[in-house]
């Protein structure tokens, strides 16, 4: 299980640092029209977090119907944390109403087999298109979400198969034909887009900040209340994703009524570096992720940091020529000061609360992190009156492929 987790880590970050810029270069198709506001990766996004959750209320009546109440007919064949049922009286008198419950037995691991990888998939991307619609476009064109989708199915079915149970089989399938869909859903999702021009000003990155984080809650929520079969821990965890969602909700509706504002040099070169960090990142985002878990954590923090070393080079390589010496050296001091503010920030907030989960203080460090690294990048070119004439946004995405209007 470990080899292949730590093969799959080395052989996705490898293609993606060796090809995903190139890729990304080449012209993708013309938008289908003026774009339909509902076909957004969010929109979906939300769909497929309801047909989770549809499917828990399901398991549960089979459950609750087939097995009176006892899960351990597949909890046996899984770690410890999982299938936590909600068993009030509502779900009782649901299941005690519902006919024919013997045909619910798909609803076991099967159809979540089939939309954790659009889950996935689907937060990576709107997490991508509120950053940079062209690049969003561009990606979903390239043959880069069909190498994500190979990436994710694979470390999937390797997990599938090191927690064999009875349905390990049938989840394999599920996902093969899973890991087929998504990728044509991605595709058919960016042809709707627009092509607007993408160029955020300080606030519109603060608040994309928010929306990062609150979308991390929301997958978090998912993933402890209805991945693992917890539907009765939903009930503690629902205030907060409620006010994730409310974050969600007031930071995009605001963003585009933003002015676009000036864009100052250390805070372009940010916000370049993160285009690419999304971009190189998102083949070996999983691998890089259950290879903590499952495989080699030194191997995956290797590739996670190398990924960003290159990200990082990739940004900085063009956003630099030109640059007189006295400008590199403000720039870098800018820059450093930024990172260690953003990393004391992000310290101070990972420690603050204990975790049930390591990511929810990994995320809440790093949105804490890069609103301070933006907050203080922007009151530092302000100050230093460094206007964005050789790092701007716009030629940040030229250097991606990314053609702004």
């Amino acid at each position: 299980m470990a080899i292949g987790v730590d093969g799959a880590v080395l052989t996705a970050t490898a293609a993606s640092l060796a090809i995903a810029p190139r890729w990304t270069r080449r012209a993708c198709d013309p938008p289908s029209g003026a774009g339909r506001r509902w076909a957004r990766p969010e929109a979906l996004l939300g769909l497929v977090v309801g047909l989770v959750y549809l499917n828990q209320v399901l398991f549960t009546v089979y459950v609750l119907r087939v097995h009176g109440g006892d899960a351990s007919f597949v909890a046996k064949y899984l770690p410890e944390g999982w299938f936590a049922l909600e068993d009030g009286p509502a779900m009782r008198g649901l299941a005690e109403r519902f006919p024919a419950p013997e045909l619910l037995a798909p609803s076991v691991l099967r159809v979540q087999a089939f939309l954790e990888l659009p889950l996935v998939l689907l937060a990576y991307v709107t997490v991508l298109r509120w950053l940079d619609r062209g690049l969003y476009r561009r990606l979903a064109h390239s043959w880069l979400v069909w190498a994500a989708s190979l990436s994710y199915t694979l470390v999937f079915c390797m997990v599938e198969w090191d927690l064999h149970n009875p349905y390990t089989a049938d989840d394999i399938v599920v996902r093969a034909c899973s890991a087929v869909v998504t990728p044509l859903l991605l595709r058919w999702l960016a042809a709707q887009e627009d092509s607007g021009a993408d160029e955020p000003s300080f606030p519109q990155m603060l608040l994309f900040a928010g929306s990062v984080w609150a979308l991390g809650q929301v997958v978090l929520t998912v993933y402890d209340t209805a991945l693992l079969y917890n539907l009765g821990h939903l009930g503690g965890r629902l205030p907060g994703a409620a006010v994730a969602v409310c974050v969600i909700a007031g930071a995009r509706w605001a963003s585009p009524r933003l002015r676009p504002g000036e864009m100052g040099v250390a805070l372009a070169s940010v916000i370049s570096g993160l285009r690419w960090g999304l971009l190189l990142f998102f083949v070996p985002a999983l691998a890089i992720r259950y290879g903590v878990n499952f495989g080699t954590p030194l191997l995956a923090a290797t590739a996670g940091l190398l990924v960003g070393v290159t990200a990082a080079v990739c940004a900085l390589r063009k956003a630099l020529s030109g640059v007189g010496t006295a400008g590199i050296a403000l720039w870098a001091v800018q820059v450093a000061v930024a990172l260690l503010a953003g990393a004391a920030v992000g310290y101070a907030t990972v420690r603050l609360v204990t975790d049930t989960y390591y990511e929810a203080g990994l995320l809440r460090g790093a949105a804490s992190c890069f609103a301070a690294v933006i907050v203080v990048c922007a009151l530092s070119d302000r100050y230093f009156g460094r206007r964005c004439d050789t790092f701007g946004t716009a030629r940040a995405g030229r250097d991606m492929g990314v053609r702004p209007g």
